[in-house]
C-alpha cells in the first residue's frame, strides 16, 4: 500500500542492506542518513521522489487490524479472511493473544478451538496461524512491525437500527453513487455480510 514502493525499489533497497525485514521500511529514511546512502542519487530517483516516498511510508504508520493481519503474508489468510479475524478480536494484542494460546495448546485445545468457531474461519486458517506465530522468526518480524505501526483496532458494525444487520448482500449490475468497494464496506458497517455472488 505504500505509493513509489513496488517489487524493483525493494529488491535495490536490500541489495544495498537497507531493507531486510518489513519493519525496516518504517526507518528506511534514519537509517539510508545513517550510513551514508543518498537515495536521491540513485538511478530513477530524485530528491522529489525521495520526499514523496517517504511521507508516503509516513502515512503507512496507522494500519486497520484487517490490513495488518492480511499484510502479513500468511498462508490461506486473505482480505475477508483478515477482517473475519480481525472483527472477531476487535485489537491487535486480543488476536495474538488468542493465537499465542492456541500454539501453546495445540488443536485440542479451548483457543485453537476458539479461532475455529470464528464464522468464515477453519481448521486450514487456524493451522496456519499456528504454524506462522509458532515461528519464532516470524514474531520476531510482527513485533518489529509493531515497534513501528499504530494498529488501530476494528471499528465494530453499527448494527442497532439497521435493516441489513445479519443479512447477506450482493451487489449486482452498475452503482449510480457509489463504488463497488464502497459499497461493500458501507453494507460491512451496517452489520451486513457482503457476498460475491449469489
Amino acid at each position: 500500500d505504500i505509493e513509489g514502493l513496488g517489487d524493483k525499489q525493494i529488491e535495490a533497497f536490500h541489495a544495498d542492506g537497507l531493507v531486510r525485514a518489513p519493519a525496516d521500511i518504517f526507518t528506511l529514511a534514519a537509517r539510508a542518513a545513517a550510513s551514508g546512502i543518498d537515495l536521491a542519487a540513485r538511478e530513477g530517483f530524485g530528491a522529489k521522489k525521495v520526499a514523496n516516498l517517504f511521507s508516503a511510508i509516513e502515512a503507512r504508520r496507522r494500519i486497520g487490524l484487517d490490513r495488518f493481519i492480511f499484510g502479513l503474508g500468511i498462508r490461506h489468510v486473505g482480505e475477508t479472511t483478515a477482517r473475519d479475524l480481525a472483527r472477531a478480536y476487535a485489537s491487535i494484542e486480543a488476536f495474538r493473544s488468542a493465537v499465542a494460546a492456541a500454539v501453546a495448546g495445540g488443536k485440542e485445545s479451548e483457543a485453537y478451538g476458539d479461532i475455529d468457531g470464528i464464522e468464515g474461519i477453519g481448521t486450514t486458517v487456524v493451522d496456519a496461524l499456528v504454524d506462522f506465530f509458532g515461528e519464532p522468526l516470524n514474531i520476531e518480524a510482527v513485533d518489529a512491525l509493531q515497534r513501528q505501526l499504530t494498529v488501530l483496532p476494528v471499528e465494530r458494525p453499527a448494527t442497532a437500527g439497521s435493516a441489513v444487520a445479519g443479512k447477506t448482500v450482493v451487489f449486482t449490475g452498475t452503482l449510480e453513487k457509489l463504488s463497488r468497494a464502497e459499497a461493500k464496506a458501507q453494507a460491512e458497517r451496517l452489520g451486513a455480510k457482503v457476498a460475491g455472488s449469489v
